[in-house]
């Protein structure tokens, strides 16, 4: 099969289309016949040589979500047939036109998306999902700000909270993001290039304080953030973009009793993913296609990865980038 192989540590001129053997499913595994797989930014942190797969995935075959068909199945899957069309979050190796995917991991289609665009869906939904709503006990009514509101995290965040009946708040890095994320149904929307977050929302009547905060960014972002939560909010970490140290107010932590906390998905058990998984079909893909859709910003070939690495890496997209994977037999 054909697949994308990361040859060394470095840019996106390192990885390389190569041919290797087809996988076979362990017996709580399918294979599936990928049509597309989700860029990610863990898939350019490995890359780099900063996030090393987990011993279960490929060593050097990016990819963290796809879609495609099931082409063979585990001895002990009884969820599952020869045949049918599924998006599935996988611990590696989506970069290939084939790869194992536990199968309490794969998921559905869900009503309204094409095979193409469900492989935008695994990883930012697992991820929102698992931030703020099991991490973060979101209710109806709670308010949420979340950074990076173009990005695919983003875009999903928006939609899920929305249908669940919240509010967002997003910041975002120009005028013509922010209007995206507007129409997409966020609520409060700040160019943080030319506006200070925190100034906004404390100066809005309807805002200015939030119950939960997913953030990528991290650094100089911490100290804000944490002066924005209601009591008992909850400030929640998925990346450190802007850097892994953080100004922490412990007096404010202790006089508002907030938590600050946070999570990576990719090192979690199985189980652990399987059970998100099935939330995500009982709560979220009820409200495909009226109230959430995929957002996708470009849908490159498998072998211009390292173009769709540029991309990812310029942060000028706005919702996901996808690798159509040419189909074998």
């Amino acid at each position: 099969m054909k697949a994308i192989i990361i040859t060394e540590a470095g840019g996106p001129e390192v990885m390389q289309i190569q041919e290797r053997n087809i996988p076979k499913p362990a017996p709580h595994e399918v294979l599936i016949n990928v049509s597309a797989a989700g860029i990610n930014r863990p898939d350019v942190a490995q890359r780099k040589g900063l996030y090393p797969a987990p011993a279960d995935a490929p060593s050097d075959i990016p990819g963290l979500e796809v879609s495609g068909t099931i082409a063979a199945i585990g001895e002990d899957v009884k969820t599952w047939e020869l045949g049918d069309e599924v998006c599935a979050l996988v611990s590696g190796g989506g970069y290939a036109a084939f790869v194992t995917a536990p199968a309490v991991q794969c998921l559905p289609i869900p009503e309204g998306v094409s095979l193409l665009e469900a492989a935008a869906l695994p990883e930012t939904f697992f991820t929102v999902w698992n931030n703020i709503f099991d991490i973060g006990q979101f209710e109806e009514g709670k308010t949420v700000l979340v950074h990076g509101g173009t990005s695919g995290i983003g875009v999903t965040a928006i939609q899920m909270v929305r249908a669940l009946g919240g509010k967002v708040i997003v910041t975002a890095g120009s005028n013509e993001k922010c209007t995206f994320c507007h129409n997409l149904g966020a609520n409060l929307t700040i160019n943080y290039r030319e506006q200070d977050f925190e100034e906004v929302i404390k100066s809005n009547p309807a805002f200015n304080k939030v119950d939960i905060i997913l953030d990528m960014v991290g650094g100089d972002y911490t100290a804000k953030n944490i002066r924005l939560l209601k009591p008992q909010g909850k400030l929640i970490m998925i990346n450190s973009m802007k850097g892994r140290m953080g100004e922490v107010d412990l007096l404010r932590i202790m006089a508002n009793r907030l938590t600050i906390t946070g999570s990576t998905l990719r090192p979690q058990s199985i189980g652990y993913k399987g059970n998100i998984a099935k939330k995500l079909q009982a709560h979220v893909w009820p409200f495909f296609p009226e109230k959430i859709k995929p957002i996708i910003h470009k849908i490159f070939p498998l072998e211009e990865a390292p173009q769709a690495h540029q991309l990812m890496e310029s942060s000028e997209h706005i919702g996901k980038i996808l690798l159509q994977i040419p189909i074998e037999v």
